[in-house]
């Protein structure tokens, strides 16, 4: 083993440990979960014919851009939908999202979010923080149910389902908050109880951070429409941008007429000679979506060890690639994020630093030494500056480098006596 210059030599037994007892979950991660999502994305490759020809660019409107047309159909594929909108003119997750929701609502509409309130940057969208725009501006109302005990409230949501209720939304991953991310059996459970009060009814899920994770999707138990952004799990570390957006034939359309326009929709739009990174990205993001979820085990198996909470325990479900780290502490929570920083590929000489981000109501602090600016299927940290002092670890390209910075926390932070 490469030999790691730490201050305290039993900071590496501690993690040698805690992957030794580990083995038997990372085996169960590699033959059952990874295993069936590789195979799943190459036979959706192999059945649409991928080759050369579609790694090439298009100009101007993007007329019969066969390698985005053969994207948009592998997509629609993987996660068993009727149609994909695959898109680097889609910039994030949150723009994915809002651009569903101005698509498919009208005014008078509501939409009803049955995880409590959406992450932070969404809130702009829905009008909840007063910015022009927003779909308040076109007489569309928003209404949530919080989680109970980070179980869906059945009771609540009945009675919040109005006659006007347009769409359901559910967010798989946690946000900027203390709650669990949602399984997949929960949210099939959940999407049943609504089909039966109204089958009309559109349910989204917000689908950032949880693609191969589980060996279904939300579309394969019931949810007409999901969201998600090329530089977290389907990008595979690969994709420089982008986001997409997989459902029901009807709401792609209204989706791409959104984004594009009424009656061209789909049918322009170039690539950017991305094609071959998005291709590769997702044929890839099975292997990377594993070395972030025996990351995310590890990191959480020997911080519970050393009485520090996490979200979920090392012993609880994953639904998702995100490790909540219950600091508690603001100054181990800079340092923290230095230490992920210092450890990174890129740009670990830098230190991050808090600031005012666009759509966040306080200062956020990131750590990011990432190839794709801002990409978290890489490894990296980030946690808004309040209490109670969350890290939100996600990511990592390499299971190697982020075992290496967890020694290296451990150590720094003087976790382990």
């Amino acid at each position: 083993m490469y030999e790691i210059n730490v201050q305290n030599k039993k900071v590496i037994e501690l993690v040698n440990d805690a992957e030794k007892k580990l083995a038997d979950y990372f085996k169960y991660l590699d033959e059952e979960i990874y295993q069936y999502n590789q195979i799943k994305v190459l036979n959706s490759f192999i059945k649409n014919k991928i080759s050369e020809s579609h790694f090439f660019e298009s100009t101007g409107y993007g007329y019969n851009d066969i390698g985005r047309i053969a994207i948009e159909d592998v997509y629609k594929d993987v996660f068993h939908t009727e149609d994909a909108l695959v898109r680097q003119q889609i910039v994030s997750g949150t723009h994915a999202i809002s651009l569903l929701l101005y698509a498919v609502c009208k005014p008078y509409d509501e939409i009803l979010s049955i995880t409590g309130m959406p992450y932070d940057t969404i809130l702009s969208t829905l009008g909840i923080n007063g910015e022009e725009g927003s779909l308040k501006d076109f007489n569309v109302s928003f209404d949530y149910v919080n989680l109970i005990n980070n179980e869906f409230d059945y009771d609540n949501i009945k009675n919040k389902i109005k006659n006007n209720t347009k769409l359901i939304m559910i967010q798989r991953s946690r946000g900027y908050s203390d709650k669990y991310p949602m399984s997949i059996e929960s949210i099939k459970k959940v999407i049943s109880f609504i089909k039966n009060i109204n089958k009309d009814i559109i349910v989204f899920v917000d689908n950032c951070y949880g693609e191969f994770v589980d060996k279904n999707e939300p579309t394969d138990v019931g949810a007409d429409v999901i969201c998600g952004s090329l530089i977290k799990n389907p990008g595979g570390g690969l994709a420089k941008s982008g986001g997409y957006i997989v459902g029901k034939s009807e709401i792609i359309k209204l989706c791409a007429y959104r984004l594009t326009t009424p009656g061209l929709g789909k049918e322009i739009g170039i690539s950017y000679n991305q094609n071959r990174n998005v291709l590769q990205g997702l044929y890839l993001a099975p292997q990377i979506v594993n070395n972030a979820l025996k990351i995310n085990k590890l990191f959480g198996k020997v911080f519970n060890d050393l009485g520090i909470d996490t979200i979920p325990r090392y012993d609880e479900m994953q639904n998702d690639i995100v490790l909540s780290i219950m600091f508690n502490d603001k100054e181990r929570l800079t340092d923290f994020c230095n230490v992920i920083q210092s450890t990174s590929p890129v740009d670990s000489y830098l230190k991050p630093v808090s600031t005012d981000m666009p759509g966040y109501d306080s200062k956020v602090i990131m750590a990011a030494g990432c190839f794709v600016s801002g990409s978290s299927i890489e490894l990296s940290c980030d946690a808004p500056m309040r209490e109670p002092y969350i890290a939100y670890l996600q990511g990592g390209l390499s299971y190697y480098q982020g075992k290496y910075a967890l020694i290296k926390a451990i150590d720094t932070l003087n976790l382990y006596k």
